[in-house]
């Protein structure tokens, strides 16, 4: 990285919160469970984040579970969630963590392999206010 790169760099823990371009930023755990040492992503050593952008709030998942942090978040205009096995969560777990915070938007992204189709079923059947919006991330 050369060094006016790193000048930009803004690294933020677990928590922190910053604000960049008047645009507030705030990192979330992303980590993996049960959280002992044979997960791949331990607490503490990754963030999901939460972006502000004038008033909607946006949260991008990282490569995570559906974690008591995700689980209780609040206020989410537009979410985006990896659903990749095997460090992440399936889409079965993926709906139950939507279904808890209830985003108005959620994004599926980072889910080779997994059947977002029916992930999109799995929400629609509990939650008909949460709109899944399907995309294909991985066109050619």
């Amino acid at each position: 990285m050369d060094e006016s790169t790193s000048d930009r760099l803004r690294i933020i823990a677990n928590g922190e919160s910053v604000t960049e371009m008047d645009i507030p930023v705030t990192a979330v755990a992303m980590h993996n469970l049960p959280g002992d040492e044979s997960v791949r992503h331990m607490k503490g050593n990754g963030n999901e984040y939460l972006i502000d952008f004038g008033g909607q709030r946006v949260y991008i998942s990282g490569d995570t579970e559906d974690t008591p942090e995700m689980q209780s978040l609040e206020g989410i205009d537009v979410a985006f969630v990896c659903m990749n096995l095997p460090y992440m969560m399936d889409i079965n777990r993926a709906s139950d963590a939507v279904i808890a915070f209830k985003p108005g938007i959620v994004c599926p992204y980072h889910h080779r392999g997994q059947d977002i189709e029916a992930f999109k079923q799995l929400v629609d059947a509990a939650n008909h206010d949460i709109d899944v919006r399907l995309k294909d991330w991985y066109s050619n």
